[in-house]
């Protein structure tokens, strides 16, 4: 299992295909916010739960399902 001290700030958030998801903004519980100063995330905020993630590079977020997948699936943050 992902420990959540190993996904820093502005960390790369990308699908298992390499797309690119986001951006780290921080660690909450069991969910990852995304920054919403990045286009990809359509300049909102994004939450993701931890257990998307398949494994951590050293500059990468790597997740267990596609850009799209995850882009279909995350939600909004209000």
């Amino acid at each position: 299992m992902i420990q959540p001290s190993e996904i820093r700030e502005h960390m790369e958030v990308v699908g298992s295909d390499g797309g690119h998801v986001g951006r780290v903004d921080h660690v909450m519980g069991e969910e990852i916010e995304l920054a919403k100063m990045d286009m990809a995330a359509g300049l909102k905020h994004h939450m993701i739960p931890l257990s998307w993630v398949d494994h951590v590079e050293e500059d990468k977020v790597c997740l267990n399902m596609t850009k799209d997948a995850a882009k279909d699936a995350w939600r909004e943050k209000h």
